[in-house]
């Protein structure tokens, strides 16, 4: 470690200087000193890297400190080595306090052997040294601060980097980019398995919503946030939809959808595509989760809106016609006479009239539309047709 010592002009700053230089014929040893010091406090929970070269770092520091105060018209070179050696220590993983501790360490052995030469040389001469003591300490705790401020930087450096990666293997298998060497870099960096079962989750963000947890019943979720909307890739294990669902619902201020289950990380590409759809198909309201398999329909609509509209006009745009009022009163019959399973007199308790008024306006439809209720492939395109009305309303 570096221990530079400011010493001022006169006899003090020579009582000092001696010393060192005697110090500096013994650096090897008291480099061995110091890294005795530093591993008896440690146990064997020291990696094995940073122990591999802890006593060439005990060497080069000291000798640093040693070389400032014999010529300190050389600059700060302890400080510049605490900032590397900070850098260092944080890409080796090693704890910050133990740095710290390294710094303390270093500063006592230095300052013992400091004495042991000045008692050596002329014991008169101790006082001289004791009036240095605030300085020496001093100089410690600034390569100890140079030392932590270069180890936060790079800490935080190494996360954002973390970050970056995660997110940028996140965005490429949402992509689709699920090539061999993708696959096996998404393994490595985000710990998932290339054949498990997942499923894709996006909230709208212009919403205000929170994702669920990062793991919870057994799924993991990695979230990624983006410009309009929150996507998650979901590592399901062996829970299902429903338990997706459940996950999600509590925490849910956002309409949400859900894709299908993926066999891979190769398909997130595809699982993300029907999550964009079944988000689509949400309607204004409270938040909705839209599952894509129960909105496939509506899901063939929004992902191709020319053709929707297009479908919308050719069976429903007689209706265009009408006044307003009737032209609602006629739409709000269909809906729920569809949504009561094509029952008139159910969707008459709902609409609060006679069951004979929701068939003759079913019968009114059907003189529009040019098309029968009681055929097949005529409410096909009826259904869709209204569905694909609602959806451009939103």
């Amino acid at each position: 470690m570096a221990m530079l010592t400011t010493v001022s002009d006169g006899a003090d700053r020579a009582v000092v200087r001696r010393a060192v230089a005697r110090l500096r014929e013994r650096l090897p040893d008291l480099a061995g000193r110091l890294v005795g010091e530093i591993l008896d406090g440690e146990g064997g929970d020291r990696p094995s890297g940073p122990r591999e070269d802890l006593w060439e770092v005990c060497h080069t520091g000291l000798g640093h400190g040693f070389a400032a105060i014999l010529d300190s018209g050389r600059g700060r070179a302890d400080l510049t080595w605490a900032e590397e050696l900070g850098r260092r220590r944080a890409e080796q993983g090693l704890p910050l306090d133990r740095l710290l501790r390294s710094y303390r360490l270093a500063g006592t052995v230095f300052w013992d052997a400091l004495v042991e030469a000045v008692t050596e040389d002329d014991p008169a001469q101790v006082p001289a040294l004791v009036r240095q003591a605030t300085r020496t300490w001093q100089t410690i705790d600034q390569q100890s601060s140079a030392a932590a401020a270069a180890y936060h930087r790079t800490e935080y450096d190494l996360l954002r980097r973390s970050v970056e990666r995660v997110n940028a293997v996140v965005d490429a298998l949402l992509e689709g980019r699920g090539d061999g060497g993708l696959i096996a870099t998404a393994v490595s960096v985000l710990g998932l398995t290339p054949s498990g079962r997942y499923a894709v989750v996006m909230l709208r963000q212009d919403e205000p919503g929170r994702p669920a947890d990062s793991a919870t019943g057994g799924m993991r979720f990695i979230w990624r946030v983006r410009a309009d909307v929150q996507v998650a890739v979901v590592d399901l294990g062996e829970a299902d939809l429903d338990d997706l669902e459940a996950a999600l619902r509590p925490h849910l201020r956002a309409h949400a959808g859900v894709s299908a289950v993926v066999d891979g990380l190769a398909d997130l590409g595809t699982a993300r595509w029907l999550a964009e759809l079944a988000l689509r198909t949400c309607r204004p309201g409270e938040p909705d989760i839209a599952r894509i398999d129960r909105r496939l329909p509506e899901a063939l609509l929004v992902s191709q809106p020319a053709l929707a509209g297009r479908l919308h006009e050719r069976v429903l745009g007689p209706l265009a016609a009408l006044d307003t009022g009737t032209r609602d009163v006629l739409i709000a019959t269909l809906a729920t006479w569809l949504e009561c399973d094509g029952s008139a007199a159910r969707a008459a308790t709902r609409l609060y009239c006679h069951h004979n008024t929701v068939l003759n306006r079913l019968r009114r439809i059907e003189t529009l539309t040019g098309r029968m209720l009681s055929r097949p492939r005529d409410l096909m395109e009826i259904v869709l047709a209204l569905s694909s009305r609602n959806l451009s309303e939103d």
